[in-house]
């Protein structure tokens, strides 16, 4: 598993000189131009329940570059304009398979200005990436090495709100797997402290979010007294942006520092399936839910799991790893969210409500690797009908019923 080659993306920083950020800019506008332009025509001939897929876009493509009023398409690479047709398609292709919305039109204030360039549109010389239509190379600030001896299969240019520009480089790379070892750990995610092991062990969250709330508040209170359309609400809204990056930023790093350590010293991690979606929902918590990011983290543990060699495994939501015992199997009967610390009827044990499902992960987890996806201990006090689900209480209280029981969905976390 560790072996074998995936694709991994590297991304980087870089600096464009202003013809660059010109070219690169006129390209942004093209590609979302024509995104817009055919998801309209592929919106109107449903409309008339008609068929139109990805090649009857490419040909409409065609005609448009030749007519007087979008002749300006024919000013940049051809590339990023097909690629943007193919995740197009790709789009429509989730939302028939009922993983995504529909496609949306593009915006260009609030939409993320990319272009993807493939290999017919690219040179890669030097360790230099050099794009089509441009005369110099990216100048790229390289944060760390790149896979040796490989070229990257694509090229993919964005700008973030805060006009940050950056470059990812997606390879064919094989990762040397981590060296074995013999341990295995349940991880149960929180608001208060971000995740708890089933060792014990805390890591408190640092909620970036709220570190930064006033900082943002200032912020966005100066935008809204900015004039519409003048050039110091752009400002404004720049600003507003660079602190929303440095929020995500800091999130991100810690996220990857967690998880890249849990990966290294754990050869099994077991996680729990946690509805988000549903959850942030919640009209108290929703802020916070989004601030721990679960999804982003379990998304990290999947894919390093997959190229450093080591197993994750994702227990049902509706495991009932808050209100059972460790130690003697009981199952409590209620478990409001407020309830921190509870002692099991039957056999005395005082818990942590957040170690002890960790716990209960962990061993849920294990006889998932030793006997097959959806095998799990059976409690014998389990009350019949009763909600087993560890975020019972957010579903309530945010209005939902509970969703049915899932198996081991594909959603990152």
């Amino acid at each position: 598993m560790g072996n074998s080659a995936v694709k991994r993306a590297f991304k980087f920083r870089f600096y464009p000189d202003d013809a660059q950020a010109t070219e690169l800019s006129k390209t942004f506008g093209c590609v979302r131009k024509v995104y817009n332009l055919a998801l309209s025509a592929r919106s109107e001939a449903r409309a008339h329940r008609e068929h139109l897929g990805y090649a009857q876009t490419s040909a409409l493509l065609t005609a448009w570059k030749q007519s007087p009023e979008l002749a300006f398409l024919n000013e940049v690479s051809c590339v990023p304009l097909q690629q943007a047709l193919r995740h197009l398609q790709r789009a429509f292709v989730a939302f028939w398979d009922g993983r995504s919305r529909h496609p949306r039109f593009k915006s260009k204030r609030k939409s993320r200005a990319s272009a993807e360039y493939t290999r017919s549109a690219f040179r890669f010389r030097g360790g230099r990436p050099t794009l089509a239509k441009m005369a110099a190379p990216l100048p790229v600030v390289w944060s760390r090495r790149l896979p040796a001896d490989a070229e990257p299969t694509t090229v993919t240019v964005s700008r973030d709100p805060a006009g940050r520009w950056f470059v990812s480089l997606l390879f064919e790379d094989s990762p040397e797997p981590f060296p074995p070892v013999a341990h295995a750990v349940g991880i149960d995610a929180g608001l208060t402290a971000l995740v708890t092991l089933s060792t014990g062990e805390r890591v408190i969250n640092p909620k970036h979010e709220r570190k930064d709330r006033a900082r943002l508040a200032r912020a966005q209170r100066a935008l809204s007294r900015k004039e519409r359309g003048s050039k110091n609400r752009a400002k404004a809204r720049i600003r507003v942006a660079k602190v929303h990056a440095r929020i995500a930023d800091r999130r991100r790093d810690h996220l990857h520092k967690l998880t890249t350590r849990l990966v290294r010293e754990n050869q099994t991690l077991v996680i729990e399936d946690l509805d988000v979606r549903t959850m942030q929902q919640h009209p108290g918590l929703a802020r916070a839910i989004s601030d721990a990011s679960w999804r982003e983290m379990r998304s990290m543990l999947e894919y390093k799991t997959t190229w450093y060699g080591r197993e994750l495994i994702t227990i049902d939501r509706w495991h009932p790893s808050s209100k059972l015992c460790s130690v003697c199997g009981a199952l409590a009967r209620d478990m409001p969210l407020s309830i921190r610390a509870w002692r099991c009827a039957d056999c005395g044990t005082e818990h942590d409500r957040d170690e002890n499902a960790a716990i209960n992960l962990l061993a849920a987890g294990l006889a998932v690797s030793a006997c097959g996806a959806g095998v799990g201990p059976r409690r014998a006090s389990a009350t019949p009908g009763q909600r087993a689900m560890k975020q019972e209480g957010l579903s309530a209280r945010a209005g939902k019923p509970p969703l049915g029981k899932a198996t081991r969905p594909s959603n990152p976390m």
